[in-house]
């Protein structure tokens, strides 16, 4: 039977993904990835991390997590040795008959020991629980903060000299955010705003960016954002319900959902091409990027609303979007064509938002 380190490895490298990859889609840290696959579980803090993380990363590969965890546990069972004392125990000397009469003694002995004992037990003693994980407190220093919470993890957001605490309060079908203003609930890629201060603008965003129903062991990756054009945000929706291209039907659909959220444009670049890229209505990501790529380079583009992309050679760049928890590719254009394109949000007339792949003239 195949192990648990040799399915892992097979599973990862039949798809081409690196450590460094896994680790960023993943946020496992590329030691514990490395832990999984080679079977040193010593290197976990606690079994409780060690199956929280098997069932992320086996998730992630498509892989039966319960078949996972008993491979896991077999493993676990086996590297605890018999003694040498039982395999080289000699059998007992005495006769039969003596082996009868010690062990009637000995139920004797027992029964009567039992009776005395109970007649004198003292009240049940309190058994201590196991120990419980310590929430944690984040704060946010700048104008996003993204980590994974487990049930009673907090993050501080500083906004006008005053301090404003989210806490993550459960986790099942989906997650809890206790807010100043009460509870959100969001799904896998779901995004919801917050007026911190309740002064009718919104100050904070809060996407969901991964997480397993039902599975506080592996807790839920959120992102805190200040500050985003979003289309929860004033004065931002008019933006981006006036600007859907007149060729809407002849674009490509990439992801379509109530709520528009951050993604990532991803490039795999399998030969050379003059690469450019701008992060579009972002106010501190406007300046316009150039840079020569070779094979086997990787480039990762984050955005909340829009990226314009432009490529000499549009077959050599493999381009996939990374968001709400899905990856999908995306063809870019044939070998040696130049090709310039938008991936962006836009909203339909059914109010719902749909990041597209818009090609341009050049």
């Amino acid at each position: 039977m195949e192990s648990l380190g040799v399915k892992l490895k097979t599973a990862r490298e039949a798809r081409g993904l690196s450590f460094e990859q896994v680790s960023r889609e993943t946020n496992i840290a590329i030691r514990y990835l490395e832990a999984l696959e080679t079977e040193y579980f010593e290197s976990f803090p606690g079994e409780p991390y060690t199956i929280g993380f098997l069932k992320t990363y086996g998730s992630y590969l498509d892989l039966d997590t319960q078949e996972l965890i008993s491979l896991y546990r077999a493993h676990r069972i086996q590297e605890q040795p018999v003694p040498v004392e039982q395999l080289l125990r000699k059998p007992s000397p005495l006769p039969k008959i003596a082996l009868v009469v010690a062990i009637g003694l000995a139920v004797c002995g027992a029964v009567a020991g039992s009776a005395y004992f109970i007649s004198r037990l003292p009240e049940r003693p309190v058994v201590q629980a196991p120990a419980v994980r310590s929430a944690v407190e984040y704060a946010m220093a700048g104008d996003s903060l993204e980590r994974r919470l487990y049930p009673g993890d907090t993050i501080l957001v500083s906004l006008n000299e005053l301090q404003y605490k989210l806490e993550l309060g459960s986790l099942g079908d989906t997650i809890t955010i206790r807010t100043p203003t009460g509870f959100e609930s969001l799904n896998l890629g779901q995004s919801v705003t917050v007026d911190l201060d309740r002064n009718g603008v919104d100050d904070v965003q809060v996407t969901l960016a991964d997480f397993a129903k039902n599975n506080v062991d592996m807790g839920a990756l959120v992102r805190f954002e200040l500050n985003f054009s979003s289309p929860h945000i004033a004065g931002e929706t008019s933006e981006i319900q006036a600007d859907i291209p007149a060729n809407l039907t002849s674009s490509t659909v990439i992801f379509s959902s109530p709520n528009a959220y951050p993604f990532t444009v991803q490039s795999n670049f399998q030969g050379f091409c003059l690469f450019r890229w701008e992060v579009l209505r972002e106010r501190d990501r406007r300046d316009r990027n150039e840079q020569y790529f070779g094979r086997a380079d990787e480039l990762n583009i984050p955005a909340q609303n829009g990226v314009r992309i432009w490529a000499s050679n549009a077959q050599s760049a493999k381009i996939q979007v990374i968001g709400g928890g899905r990856t999908v590719p995306v063809e870019l254009g044939s070998a040696g064509e130049v090709v310039v394109a938008e991936i962006r949000w836009v909203r339909d007339e059914e109010n719902r938002f749909r990041l597209i792949l818009v090609r341009l003239e050049t």
